[in-house]
């Protein structure tokens, strides 16, 4: 497993769940002096993205892109792949198919988090996720092209509720037919909805594509009360060799939560 850490590059997402803030410049050579593997960026949209110059930083610090969040999407423009107005719907596609293509310039994913949206009347559930089907088999699709995959992320039941629990959200991407699309599993999320965690990750199997790595109450791994040794014991199960990357809120600041994280994972992954 490889180590990531989240950077935002939208000013609308101060005090959320993002370590670096301050620029790709500097999340990188800070996450490259923690011993990091990877960047995972939040950018404001893929023309915003400035992808020459993420290159040359990612290659001056050694580092990988580990995904794209689409998450400003939402955040800034309002948008989701269930609304009622099927051009909001419309504009959500491309926004996040500008991104696949971004992210697939670095073999990376692009995650889908909060675009997801939420089953509102008058829409009902059934409308709703006959939308998102159709959403994630045509982005999904366009990913594969790309030579990547698509990361869906099922949120808590305070900012979705289409899918909150992991297996559900699993189970019905094998019913609807989406290869190239993977779980994202949250340990933040999965701490409100799950049980139990391990087997929660193991019901999702070979789906599980992405993990983020945060405790209980957001912050960096080891300062909440997640047991993180099963999670690990169920993710070698599944020869899960992906990232595992801190999306946390950076408390008590950014480097004490770049810091805490990468101890952690460095204690909760080596070799047993």
């Amino acid at each position: 497993m490889k180590s990531a850490i989240t950077v935002s590059l939208v000013p609308e997402t101060a005090g959320g769940p993002f370590v670096f803030t301050s620029g790709l410049a500097d999340a990188a050579a800070r996450a490259a002096t923690f011993g990091f593997d990877a960047l995972e960026v939040f950018p404001r949209s893929a023309a915003e993205l400035d992808r020459a110059g993420l290159a040359r930083i990612l290659t001056h610090h050694r580092l990988q892109l580990a995904a794209l969040g689409t998450g400003a999407g939402w955040v800034v423009r309002k948008l989701t792949l269930t609304h009622v107005d099927p051009a909001i719907r419309r504009d959500a596609r491309e926004f996040i198919r500008a991104l696949i293509d971004a992210a697939a310039e670095f073999g990376a994913p692009a995650i889908i988090g909060s675009m997801q949206g939420r089953v509102e009347a008058p829409v009902a559930r059934e409308q709703a996720l006959a939308w998102f089907a159709d959403a994630l088999a045509d982005l999904g699709a366009h990913a594969a092209s790309r030579g990547t995959v698509l990361l869906y992320e099922p949120l808590n039941r305070y900012e979705t509720n289409l899918f909150n629990r992991q297996a559900d959200a699993a189970a019905w991407l094998r019913s609807i037919g989406a290869p190239a699309v993977r779980v994202l599993c949250d340990l933040f999320h999965m701490n409100i909805e799950e049980p139990d965690l391990a087997p929660a990750l193991r019901e999702v199997g070979p789906l599980v594509g992405h993990v983020h790595f945060a405790d209980s109450n957001r912050r960096a791994i080891g300062l909440g009360h997640t047991v993180v040794p099963p999670v690990i014991a169920a993710l070698r199960s599944l020869n899960y060799a992906g990232y595992l990357s801190a999306e946390v809120i950076p408390l008590p600041d950014a480097d004490t939560a770049a810091r805490e994280t990468i101890a952690s994972f460095r204690r909760f992954t080596a070799a047993p």
